[in-house]
């Protein structure tokens, strides 16, 4: 049984993101930018826009790439000038980090490191945790580090997949640090997700795709690396779906 009070994080894609979020009754934000590649820094002017319209904590991933999360050395020097200019903001609740070694271990060093930048901020450590080779191993390198919560599906692309790993982990962490669920949880599926694992808090992103309201479309010119449809298509965070999802999720127990 969890010994930390349940809340529900929704993961979002800038500012209009947090305030779909809150409307739609989210204990907590993770902002992002670039979703489609799995959630990257977004620019301190978003940051800043954030701490005026939000009416809920939030959080900031620190990844300055998509990919895996083995960072050069610039890299990481970004990653902790990031997280001091966060800080210094005063006003935000946490960040979101993590670092692997080429083994597929937490690089303890390098965690540390961050977590000692961000405080007082509250420390999550994202789905690197995921692609590590023992999750036994990788979260007790956690707790030893001091980050706060850990995100993470069960090492599965999905939480239903995950169950098991995810009630383990839980198990493991008997209450010494926050265990988060994600992996493709919504309305349909979060509830039994909540029921077989028992973890402390839940994680989702409710996107929904919108048509762009430009009237002049130039078939001639893409911005790289997608199909022009995509040009013209804004995903946002899904109100309803948002609230439909944290009603699920709290019916179930």
């Amino acid at each position: 049984m969890s010994k930390h009070p349940f809340k529900i994080e929704i993961c979002v894609e800038g500012t209009d993101g947090l305030i779909a979020a809150q409307n739609g009754g989210a204990d907590r934000a993770e902002l992002c930018a670039s979703l489609f590649e799995g959630g990257l820094t977004p620019s301190l002017g978003v940051i800043r826009e954030a701490v005026r319209v939000g009416t809920i904590p939030f959080h900031v991933i620190i990844r300055p790439r998509g990919g895996d999360f083995l960072y050069s050395e610039v890299e990481f020097n970004a990653m902790l000038a990031d997280i001091k200019a966060i800080r210094d903001m005063g006003d935000v609740a946490g960040v979101v980090i993590g670092c692997l070694t080429t083994d597929g271990s937490i690089d303890e060093t390098r965690t540390k490191a961050l977590v000692e930048a961000a405080r007082p901020m509250k420390v999550t450590c994202h789905r690197a945790f995921d692609m590590t080779r023992d999750y036994r191993v990788a979260l007790e390198a956690l707790i030893r580090c001091g980050v706060d919560r850990v995100l993470t599906s069960g090492q599965r692309d999905t939480a239903v997949e995950g169950s098991a790993i995810l009630k383990d982990v839980m198990a493991i962490a008997d209450g010494r640090v926050v265990i988060m669920a994600c992996g493709e949880l919504d309305a349909n599926n979060i509830a039994q997700v909540r029921r077989d694992t028992g973890v402390d808090e839940m994680h989702f992103a409710a996107p929904k795709t919108l048509k762009s309201a430009m009237a002049f479309r130039n078939p001639h010119v893409g911005m790289g690396g997608t199909a022009i449809e995509r040009e013209y298509e804004i995903t946002v965070t899904d109100t309803e779906a948002v609230r439909a999802t944290i009603a699920a999720a709290n019916a179930a127990l």
